[in-house]
């Protein structure tokens, strides 16, 4: 174990599991991963290896006898006859069959109906009754003559899930750890490896747990498919559902006027909607009008009664085009239904996130650390409901006046969220403060300004905030820092119909972006100070090193950073700018000065000898020396044409990708690659 899974067990003894252990146990069994983790929390939640795998095997063969899968469904169900009595892990729901006055049970995988459930179970655990609970049931078998008689008899009943916990424990357990390390365990608890995400990716995956945490949440994530956006909501919580977007009724989501049997919104803290997207998908318009009313008022209609519901609302789904090809045709909800299509219904969402910064899942992604127990978390989420963290910004900061109240209202729920996730204790600095209300506030700013692209009837609105010092300080999306020249250009004709028209200048009053749009085209040659944000994506080293490199004849590179293959090959690619930017009868020297690896010296050296092989046949004189003196630290590089360029990570700005993967544009071409935060300095030396 590392240092900091040591940590995590120190402190939440019992309370946390190996996170590769779900895989180990799972085999060929759909079932949710909280399921799972349930099990491995009774038998696996500890360090030590003899009982981890002495609880894996147990589990194996709970799993293994009283799971039910539904090839073997009659197998169990002989079982239960012949033993009379027999336990079964399965997903149940219950409905109430008023000819007979009786609640009865259907078992999804065992495929046997009308199990009568008494009125007490139903009032512990009326969630039963709505989409269906996964549960370890005690069945018994007792053949009856009647011809209407069921031989299946419930005998008891226990849904899977965290029958209680220490919030205070938890909190008090939370100071120990600081924040990088405490956001590093939310994203093991998830199931990932922080080591492959940024700060920024990081705190997307964590807004996907707001709706859990934060009553009456709207939220939506659009981005391409495999990024792992409806996981979350169909695995990692038993307080949560996923259904198909084109699947859902108005009966069955609020309620029956037939019946007067409340949906989903009210027994389910999450609805989350999938496959969201799909300009020809069917909807209801009645259902559009009931849900505007819900997502922003938190009540709904029977009649001529009004009822409330706290249930979060998550819409998530794939697009088919990029961000800039978007951006210039349409806007960013150009991929939904037509009927959700609708202005009034998308400016109730909180917080837009945007999932084509989410990387697609791969295998090296998955956590091997530890991480809570996701059953326990999610009941710890769910306590902070009754929570409100939205004004512990104000000590620090001011919201624009121009933000409206709809708008004030998604940064504050998306940020009270936040803090509830990171800061249950409070004690959280300045900075940290100002880095979620930003978060937040770029969240809603992404549904605003799509807003004015559908119709222009909305306002223009100055996101920014305010420091104590009266500092004025403007937000702005990462879209709009890489794409400026789109996103700035068009904004919808006012019809609702999604069609963009050209924006005369001077027509909006846009705040002026800091964006470094280097993707188009070469640099201009001039001194500067660029600054590019984490995710990012459009940027080469042939668009920033290219122009500066043009006509050098020698350039030195210090980074005393290049040992492992990664930063070997970003020195390569780096050797590829500088061929690119020299005539071909002319040769360069590049010297690289950096400092020997104390393990692995001889590979390093093996490295930079190959590159030198291959640098005599492109006309580059590539040589190296190691600095033994360890004073190296700032990386920068020189050329003898009079330009000094300042790299505060040196050739390091990408962030990890598949390097092994022929098929993926992210290996074959740096624009693609999603950036990690660094800034470059341009001086001119001479």
């Amino acid at each position: 174990m590392n240092t900091l899974d040591q940590k995590i067990n120190t402190h939440f003894a019992g309370l946390v599991v190996r996170k590769d252990l779900v895989k180990t146990v799972k085999g060929n069994a759909i079932v949710p991963t909280y399921v799972l983790e349930y099990l491995l929390g009774q038998y696996c939640a500890t360090s030590d290896d003899a009982s981890i795998q002495t609880g894996i095997e147990t589990v194996k063969e709970i799993l293994r006898k009283h799971y039910v899968h539904r090839n073997e469904a009659g197998l169990v169900r002989s079982n239960i006859r012949e033993k009379g009595r027999y336990k079964v892990i399965d997903k149940i729901s219950v409905a109430l069959n008023d000819k007979s006055d009786a609640y009865e049970a259907e078992f999804s995988n065992l495929g046997i109906k009308k199990v009568l459930v008494d009125s007490g179970t139903i009032k512990t655990h009326p969630k039963l009754l709505v989409g269906g609970v996964w549960c370890i049931a005690d069945i018994e078998y007792e053949f009856k003559e009647e011809k209407s008689a069921v031989p299946w008899i419930l005998s008891t009943l226990k849904p899977i899930q965290l029958s209680h916990f220490d919030f205070e424990g938890y909190v008090e357990a939370r100071k120990q750890f600081t924040t990088d390390e405490w956001i590093d365990l939310l994203i093991q608890s998830i199931g990932f490896n922080p080591e492959m995400f940024g700060k920024r990716s990081k705190l997307t995956q964590l807004v996907r747990l707001i709706p859990y945490c934060e009553r009456n949440y709207n939220l939506i994530e659009l981005g391409p498919k495999g990024t792992g956006k409806s996981h979350i909501y169909s695995e990692f919580s038993p307080h949560g559902i996923l259904i198909s977007g084109g699947e859902v009724t108005v009966p069955k989501l609020f309620v029956s006027n037939a019946s007067g049997k409340i949906g989903l919104v009210g027994y389910w803290d999450v609805v989350a909607f999938d496959e969201f997207a799909g300009k020809q998908k069917r909807v209801d318009k009645a259902l559009v009008d009931i849900m505007k009313n819900y997502m922003a008022n938190k009540s709904f209609s029977r009649g001529v009664e009004t009822l409330g519901a706290e249930a979060s609302m998550v819409f998530v789904g794939n697009t088919r085009h990029t961000v800039p090809y978007m951006l210039k045709h349409s806007d960013l909800f150009d991929e939904l239904p037509e009927k959700f299509y609708d202005s009034a219904f998308l400016d109730r969402i909180h917080f837009y996130a945007p999932g084509w910064e989410v990387d697609i899942i791969r295998g090296e992604m998955f956590s091997n650390g530890y991480g809570f127990v996701v059953d326990y978390l999610a009941e710890i989420l769910r306590s902070m409901r009754n929570h409100d963290y939205s004004d512990r910004y104000q000590e620090h900061f001011s919201l624009s006046p121009d933000i409206s109240t709809r708008d004030r209202d998604g940064v504050n729920k998306t940020f009270s969220g936040l803090m509830k996730i990171l800061f249950p204790q409070g004690g959280a600095s300045k900075e940290e403060i100002e880095e979620l209300l930003q978060f937040s506030i770029e969240g809603r700013k992404r549904v605003k300004d799509q807003l004015m692209r559908i119709d222009s009837t909305y306002p223009k609105v100055h996101f920014a905030y305010t420091d104590v010092s009266g500092q004025s300080r403007t937000v702005t999306t990462l879209e709009e820092e890489a794409y400026p020249h789109l996103y700035n250009e068009m904004i919808g004709d006012g019809d609702g119909d999604g069609k963009v028209a050209q924006v005369e200048s001077g027509e909006l009053d846009f705040p002026e972006s800091s964006s470094n749009a280097v993707s188009l085209a070469l640099l201009v040659v001039k001194e500067q100070h660029l600054t590019f944000q984490e995710n990012q994506r459009g940027v080469s080293y042939d668009s920033l090193f290219g122009s500066y490199l043009s006509g050098a004849s020698r350039i030195v590179l210090t980074d005393p950073y290049i040992r492992l293959f990664y930063q070997v090959r970003n020195l390569m690619e780096f050797i590829e700018t500088v061929v690119k930017n020299k005539p071909m009868e002319e040769e360069v020297a590049v010297h690289v000065i950096t400092t020997e690896d104390d393990f692995k010296g001889d590979q390093q050296k093996e490295y930079f000898e190959k590159i030198e092989e291959s640098c005599i046949a492109a006309g580059i004189a590539f040589t190296w020396e190691f600095d033994g003196t360890a004073t190296i630290h700032a990386r920068h590089i020189e050329s003898d044409n009079g330009w000094k360029i300042l790299l505060d990570r040196g050739l390091d700005i990408f962030q990890h990708y598949e390097m092994n993967d022929t098929f993926t544009f992210n290996n074959r071409l740096q624009q693609f690659r999603p950036c990690k935060a660094f800034e470059v300095t341009f001086i001119k030396s001479r």
